[in-house]
């Protein structure tokens, strides 16, 4: 439950709703199976496992899943019963098997076989904040991130957004190292990437590496910039920022996660109710720390 990546994206204008109508747009967009002769599904389901509704809410902070189901059938597969076939049917007439019937004959493997193949799932999970007007997706790459907005305004009707970021972050993170001017909740770690401007600029990937280093120094000062950087936040989470506002690889610390242990073991929905509680504030507030500190809000 707990998220590992966010894309956080500002809400331009008030959707005016509640997670209650939230979840009942996302009705019509529900999960359900792939066909017998569809290659993927696409649809919402409960966040909660076992649960009824395709939300869940904790102060106004909405917690959606999307589920996607695909069919596996591998081009090998596919190709080795093609060549089989044109092979077979060149014998039998001596003659070359044209690209078009080749396309036709793959068509007809293909229809036979996807529904023998077997499925995968996987989810993407993401939450809306109505009280900061914030969508916060735990995907690291854009292409995941679209796909979630997407299916998401097609639910809504409307989902007016932009990232919160709408610039380069790194002249400010390679201040943090250069200037030292890293603020007083954050402590830098020892993982970085700096790479040239320049259009074929080289990169530099740093792991296990005081970053404060004279060597990472000289990268700097010969213009290298940097694009991420690994960080430890406010004692609640360790993660690493890209220059595009991406936060990857978050690690919420114990010293967050032991506030709910008092809760029973057996008592799994209470839990993960005030997890996602704990989470959904902390990513929040993160967010907010991020906007502030960078000036996005001033763009």
């Amino acid at each position: 439950m707990w998220f590992k990546n966010i894309k956080s994206y500002s809400i331009t204008e008030s959707l005016n709703t509640n997670p209650e109508e939230i979840s009942q747009k996302l009705t019509d967009h529900a999960f359900r199976h792939c066909g017998k002769q569809e290659l993927a599904s696409m649809g919402w389901v409960s966040p909660l496992e076992g649960g009824a509704d395709l939300v869940h809410a904790a102060d106004n902070k909405v917690w959606l899943t999307l589920k996607k189901q695909e069919r596996l059938l591998p081009a090998s597969v596919v190709n080795a019963e093609l060549e089989e076939k044109v092979a077979h049917i060149e014998a039998e007439t001596g003659a070359p098997v044209g690209k078009k019937a080749k396309q036709d004959l793959k068509q007809e493997i293909v229809h036979r076989l996807l529904p023998q193949a077997f499925t995968k799932n996987s989810y993407l999970h993401g939450m809306v904040d109505l009280n900061e007007n914030l969508v916060l997706v735990d995907a690291s790459a854009d292409g995941k991130a679209e796909i979630f907005l997407a299916m998401l305004r097609k639910a809504l009707g409307s989902l007016p957004v932009l990232p919160i970021a709408r610039r380069s972050l790194s002249a400010e993170l390679t201040s943090w190292i250069k200037d030292d001017s890293v603020p007083a909740s954050v402590e830098i770690m020892d993982e970085a990437e700096l790479k040239d401007s320049s259009e074929e600029g080289s990169i530099v990937r740093c792991k296990n590496q005081d970053l404060g280093a004279e060597e990472i120094i000289n990268h700097i000062e010969a213009g290298k910039m940097v694009t991420k950087i690994a960080f430890k936040w406010d004692e609640t989470l360790s993660a690493i920022i890209q220059d595009d506002c991406t936060v990857k690889r978050i690690k919420f610390t114990d010293v967050l996660k032991e506030q709910n242990d008092d809760i029973p073991k057996d008592q799994k929905a209470a839990r993960l109710d005030a997890d996602f509680a704990l989470m959904s504030a902390e990513l929040v507030r993160l967010v907010k720390f991020i906007t502030e500190t960078f000036a996005l809000d001033e763009e």
